[in-house]
């Protein structure tokens, strides 16, 4: 396929004339609908399955995204390269921004995204980078809440009873180990990385994304309802690995929260009661939990602010550049701020979270 045009909409027609998406299904992600269209049974079938929590009846929708299957298309726009992130060398993205939206295109898979003014449109082998098509339409409900005011936050997110707490850490420090620690012990699943909050009234909602957890080996193979993700051949060969060494593996694997702990255990939206941030490390000193005032502690806020990236174009320009730190830290005093310090210890971390979505108070030194 050829992509001609020189604006968002007239390049989405051609797309939709040549490769028409005729399968539908519909998503509810915390009370979002979004209608998602395909080209083949293939994708949609993929797509219904990786979703299937979060399925929905035919109607209304806030958000309309189209995924058309096609080998990589041509395309002459001129593109800009995003420079790699840190301590990374390899151009995996580019962009262009058109009158009326944005087009991204991978430059490994030959993906191209168009988006702008309601219009959401993928196309490319979307079936063989399915994950790049799940991202695109969980990007498509990011946008959407933060063009309502929301904050983006780099966490993960459990809810236990009533009440909810994000898990935030400085690069490599465990949020999705704490996380999947607590699920082991009854808590309802929120989110993985992301998560979107707002004020409500005196308080904060937190919003996940339908994104299911990434883990390395090190994850899996310290929580019993994980072990069966590590094949037999490489759990040994894991084991005998340092500790260190383990834990900064490149291997992932995906968690699936449904075949792992079982269905129903996965939601969007709860209370934000309470952030944690992981400032620990693998030492070997007593943990310590603390309450702290975000005002003080602006050095920790970094751990949880996150930039929006090149999915996220919204109504208004003036939201395009990211909240302030000072913006942060006054949203993040409508809530309790945990720093959990000394030494690494997730058993200990499980116990501090839980009692205080069970009590709404840290448990006594």
């Amino acid at each position: 396929m050829k992509l001609t045009g020189t604006t968002r909409r007239e390049l989405a027609e051609a797309v939709k004339t040549a490769c028409p998406a005729d399968r539908e299904l519909f998503l509810d992600l915390g009370g979002c609908r979004i209608r998602v269209l395909s080209s083949t049974d293939e994708l949609n079938d993929a797509l219904a399955d990786y979703f299937k929590e979060f399925l929905a009846e035919p109607g209304d929708a806030q958000i309309v995204v189209s995924a058309h299957e096609d080998p990589a298309p041509e395309c002459d726009l001129a593109f800009t390269a995003k420079r790699p992130d840190p301590g990374k060398t390899k151009i995996k993205e580019e962009w262009i921004d058109l009158p009326d939206g944005r087009v991204v295109r991978k430059r490994l898979t030959g993906m191209h995204f168009l988006f702008g003014q309601g219009e959401n449109v993928a196309v490319g082998p979307c079936l063989a980078n399915s994950n790049q098509v799940i991202n695109f339409i969980n990007n498509r409900f990011i946008e959407w809440k933060l063009n309502q005011g929301g904050f983006l936050g780099h966490a993960a997110g459990v809810r236990s009873g009533g009440r909810g707490i994000s898990l935030a850490g400085f690069s490599g420090a465990g949020k999705s180990t704490l996380a999947l620690h607590l699920m082991s012990r009854g808590t309802t699943f929120i989110s993985n990385d992301r998560v979107m909050v707002e004020r409500n009234g005196a308080g904060l909602v937190m919003y996940g994304v339908a994104k299911q957890p990434r883990i390395n080996p090190g994850t899996a193979l310290n929580n019993p309802d994980l072990h069966c993700i590590v094949e037999p051949g490489l759990r040994e060969k894991f084991l005998a690995m340092p500790q260190d060494e383990l834990w900064q593996l490149e291997h992932k694997y995906d968690a699936l929260i449904d075949e792992c702990y079982g269905p129903g255990r996965f939601e969007l939206r709860c209370p934000m009661d309470a952030l944690v941030i992981l400032n620990w490390r693998r030492d070997g000193s007593p943990m310590r939990a603390r309450l702290v005032d975000p005002r003080d502690r602006t050095d920790l806020l970094p751990a949880f602010m996150k930039s929006t990236g090149l999915f996220y174009l919204p109504d208004d320009p003036a939201r395009r550049a990211a909240p302030s730190i000072e913006a942060y830290a006054d949203l993040l005093g409508l809530t309790n701020l945990i720093e959990i310090s000394g030494g690494v210890d997730f058993d200990r971390a499980s116990d501090v979270c839980l009692h205080f979505m069970e009590t709404g108070r840290l448990p006594a030194d």
